[in-house]
Parts: C-alpha cells; sequence; structure tokens
C-alpha cells in the first residue's frame, strides 16, 4: 500500500519522477531540454518549493510562475496538447507513488493550474 505525500522528501520523489519523465518526453521533452536552459540544481528545489506551498502552504514559493510560462510561449508556443501531456505525466508520477488526500489534492492542482496558465496565456 502507498503511502499519502506527507512531507518535503515525498514532494522532492515526486519533482525528481516528474522531471525524469516529462525531459524524456517526446511532445513536452524540448520545453525543458531545448527551448530554455534549465539549471536544474536551482529549478528543482524551487519546484519543490512550489509543490509543499502548494500542498502544506509553507509560503516557501515567492517566484512568478506566469511571467516564466509566458516566455517560454513566446519562444515556442504552447498548444493544448502540451498541456494534456503535462498533466498527465505528473498525474501518472502521483499515482505511481502515492495515494491518499494529499496525492489528490497535488492532481487536482496541477490540473487547475494547467487551465489557469492556458486562459492567462490565451492560448485555445
Amino acid at each position: 500500500m502507498k503511502s499519502d505525500i506527507q512531507n518535503r522528501n515525498d514532494i522532492e520523489r515526486l519533482v525528481n519522477a516528474f522531471y525524469s519523465r516529462a525531459t524524456k518526453d517526446e511532445v513536452i521533452g524540448p520545453f525543458f531540454t531545448t527551448i530554455i536552459p534549465i539549471d536544474w540544481e536551482i529549478h528543482l528545489p524551487v519546484m519543490c518549493n512550489f509543490w509543499e506551498n502548494a500542498l502544506f502552504y509553507t509560503g516557501g514559493y515567492t517566484g512568478s510562475m506566469m511571467g516564466k510560462h509566458q516566455e517560454v510561449h513566446r519562444l515556442l508556443p504552447m498548444r493544448p496538447e502540451h498541456f494534456q501531456r503535462w498533466t498527465d505525466i505528473f498525474c501518472h508520477c502521483v499515482d505511481a507513488l502515492f495515494e491518499g488526500e494529499k496525492a489528490e489534492q497535488a492532481k487536482q492542482h496541477a490540473l487547475n493550474m494547467a487551465l489557469m496558465l492556458q486562459i492567462k496565456i490565451g492560448i485555445q
């Protein structure tokens, strides 16, 4: 039986699992490997802060998610299928590692975030 997402270590497992798959994905991988050069030593802790704040309200994330995605969209326009693949991979990683209330909350947050980004960026 899998446990629920309980702490920072669990968030790190999830974030690392997601990026391990996403960077190799033929649909969204280029966003992480080619379009924007990512310093993974900086990016991964920021993403862990984001998800830790989203699930446990730690206040540890202070970045601008919208600005970063608008910049990426200017370089290579994102389409609905990119967001669908992102959420598919994220939810798959959650389901592979965890089960419970926080796991469900993480998946719902990812779906809401993908929808909000598409609306605010103007992706039809």
